[in-house]
């Protein structure tokens, strides 16, 4: 019998062990923390070399930045930089030696970037130019920022100068007060990267509360979710707002677990998650797995209900009461259609939709088969979605019928975070578009609850290798290549997924 209040043990089949021989151990992990330190190293120098510097040409291509001066050295920097950082990283997939060792290595790896220039996005700049859009009286949500006259709009990718802002308003909050810290454009990237670094630093202290009530240890845990390369280039060094989602998601959880059915932990929980969802409202999808997080056995319907309205009532309150504090209102909601402008091969449904219309111009017809894939799978993930949820909430109610209380206490909030995590998977996997640092949200929760890592490590570390140091994306040169790779990718995983469910059904037979 589990004691109360217990970690879950590993499912069996699971690699959450520690290799034998602590002397192999300490010298692959000292290996690896200097081979990623390296790396680190090169990356910033592609920072500093050819990153997304204010000043730096728009609208280049591979080949361009190849024939620049300091265009061989950038991109040696990078490649070698990025093969560096996520060999190290992928080699202690497992688990680091300890929660401290994995700690101070992830710091370690953050330093170099942390001073570098922008790098490989340069959404930062448009984060400051909404910032200053607002700190002007200018509404964000109603103009571009080329409109609103922002004095670094020449800093802004091309793509983002005529588009709303697509961000919550505590997030314009924060670039409005990044904009006044800062005075000028340095100072209110470094504002904004300080921002980053603090949800980063929110989302670190939350993760061995979060691993120790899903039963996995904190040192691979926390090595997965903060040694990643793609937490510190693009959540680091790229300032990607993300960082403060995951920072606020995963606090809310925290709250939510730790003191599981008290109504004062449910409202701080749920105004958290609301804090999370008006910086980035994918966000939102966590939610319903917050409930079944934050509830107290028994699991009954009663007890659904109550707890559910509590941390919707404090979710509610954070969004109606920044929504009216930011004297902007609801007009955040329309920005989020913006956010599909860009059609790239990297999501699945927009790759499918490309391949679609590729197999039509060859017979003289034009399907416009993206934007019609790509409504298809919102719906699509609409419905995983509450499967999802229906299916752990089954798995909770089912575990009520065990004797073994403690057990069942114990495991409810692996069970919750679980389908939060799958749930990101899922709208990872179905959205109209993917940038690489989209990757980082599953992560943090797949990094708390999956048994095995390959199959998410992996696309997590090719997702690195998707962007140059100066934001340009590799997937506008690869779009045929790439759309029919990721449609064949598809093919199989269902095949695959087909097939294993069919020899399910036969051993039951």
């Amino acid at each position: 019998m589990t004691a109360p209040g217990a970690p879950v043990p590993p499912p069996s089949g699971s690699r959450l062990t520690v290799p034998s021989g602590a002397r192999h151990v300490d010298r692959a992990a000292r290996s690896a923390r200097y081979v990623g330190l390296a790396g680190s190293v090169l990356l910033a120098a592609a920072a500093h070399l050819g990153g997304a510097l204010p000043d730096a040409p728009l609208g280049v291509t591979p080949a361009s930045i190849w024939r620049a001066p300091d265009g061989p050295a950038t991109l040696t920097c990078w490649l070698v930089g990025t093969v560096l950082l996520v060999g190290a990283w992928w080699s202690l997939r497992d688990g680091a030696p300890s929660t401290r060792w994995a700690y101070v290595t992830a710091g370690l790896w953050a330093l170099p970037l942390l001073v570098a220039p922008p790098l490989g996005s340069r959404d930062v700049y448009s984060y400051a130019c909404q910032g200053w859009t607002y700190a002007h009286g200018i509404d964000p949500y109603a103009v571009g920022v080329a409109a609103a006259g922002c004095p670094w709009v020449d800093t802004v990718a091309p793509i983002w100068r005529d588009t709303p802002a697509p961000y919550g308003p505590v997030f314009v909050l924060l670039a409005a007060l990044a904009v006044g810290v800062g005075g000028g454009l340095t100072g209110t990237v470094v504002a904004l990267r300080v921002i980053a670094v603090a949800g980063v630093l929110l989302a670190a202290y939350c993760l061995p509360g979060l691993a120790r009530a899903a039963g996995v240890p904190v040192r691979r845990a926390a090595w997965l979710a903060l040694a990643a390369p793609l937490v510190g280039v693009h959540l680091v060094a790229g300032a990607h707002n993300d960082a403060v989602m995951l920072g606020l998601l995963l606090s809310g959880l925290l709250v939510a677990i730790r003191r599981p059915g008290r109504t004062a932990a449910l409202l701080l929980a749920g105004a958290l998650l609301g804090l999370a969802v008006t910086v980035k409202a994918t966000a939102v999808v966590v939610v319903p797995f917050a409930v079944l997080a934050g509830m107290r056995h028994p699991y009954t319907v009663r007890a659904l209900l109550r707890d559910g309205g509590w941390l919707a009532a404090g979710l509610l309150g954070a969004v109606l009461v920044t929504s009216a504090a930011s004297g902007l209102g609801f007009g955040w909601v329309g920005g989020l259609t913006h956010s599909g402008d860009s059609e790239q091969w990297t999501s699945p449904p927009t790759a499918v939709g490309f391949v679609v219309d590729y197999a039509g111009a060859l017979v003289g017809r034009d399907p416009q088969a993206v934007p019609v894939l790509r409504a298809v799978a919102l719906l699509l993930l609409a419905g995983v979605l509450v499967v999802l949820w229906w299916r752990a909430w089954r798995a909770l109610r089912g575990a009520d019928d065990v004797p073994r209380v403690a057990q069942v206490e114990a495991s409810g909030p692996r069970v919750a975070l679980r389908g939060a995590a799958l749930a990101l998977v899922a709208t990872v996997v179905l959205s109209p578009v993917f940038h690489p640092w989209y990757a980082t949200w599953p992560l943090a929760l797949l990094a708390l609850t999956a048994g095995r890592t390959t199959w998410f490590v992996l696309p997590a570390s090719a997702a690195a290798f998707l962007t140059l140091p100066d934001g340009t994306n590799l997937a506008r040169f690869t779009k045929a290549p790439g759309a029919v790779a990721m449609t064949a990718l598809l093919l199989t995983a269902l095949a695959w997924a087909i097939r294993r469910r069919e020899d399910r059904a036969r051993s039951w037979m």
